[in-house]
């Protein structure tokens, strides 16, 4: 079980621990069912690799941004002006309060999270009332049908409560590249404990 680190990229093991490897792997056939000793193919590898790239990409702030109370402040006040209710259909009064309530407003942020007129009359009283209690509302996510405290672990604010704010970079990113970094070096130890893949075992033949 002895350590090589002459040619780590080959192999990992001694020569004694190599060819006692090989002794076994060809006598070893695990129930009639063979191995070769095969590299792993490159495109498997760089598909491994965007799989995770992707996994971050899609939960990163930039991408990955929760609609916040705050963003549909607009809207919910729009909703309560006079030339808003005096329009009977839902789509016209959709378009008009698009019109009145996104000023000030992310316009990306609205065309990446966008709610129809039933959205906004569930969750028109739930964000009043946090308005009325005189809350943070970019602590507050807006999940389906309804407006949740956020589960974010920010910082602590001056009353001693945790910030509820979605930071740009969290930190469960650095947890998982963490992992991430620690099951690639593993899967890449144990690949080059092996025998180097220029060796092909006989199989009994």
């Amino acid at each position: 079980m002895a350590w090589n680190f002459d040619k780590p990229l080959i192999t990992l093991c001694d020569a004694a621990t190599n060819e006692a490897d090989k002794v076994l792997w060809e006598k070893e056939d695990l129930g009639t069912i063979t191995e070769d000793n095969n590299r792993m193919p490159i495109p498997v590898v760089m598909l491994v690799f965007l799989t995770v790239l992707t996994a971050f990409a899609i939960t990163f702030p930039l991408w990955g941004q929760r609609p916040t109370a705050s963003l549909y402040v607009g809207y919910v006040k729009a909703m309560n002006m006079p030339e808003v209710a005096a329009i009977q259909d839902d789509d016209a009064a959709m378009k008009k309060i698009e019109e009145l309530g996104s000023a000030g407003v992310d316009k990306e942020k609205l065309d990446r999270h966008p709610v129809s007129m039933n959205d906004l009359r569930i969750i028109k009283p739930q964000i009043e009332a946090l308005m009325a209690k005189g809350v943070n509302l970019e602590e507050y996510t807006v999940v389906g049908d309804q407006v949740v405290l956020s589960n974010f672990e920010g910082n602590k604010k001056a009353d001693g409560t945790t910030e509820r704010i979605q930071p740009w970079w969290d930190v469960g990113y650095t947890v998982d590249i963490f992992y991430v970094i620690y099951f690639f070096t593993m899967v890449t130890v144990l690949i080059k404990r092996l025998p180097p893949s220029s060796w092909q075992p006989r199989h009994h033949k």
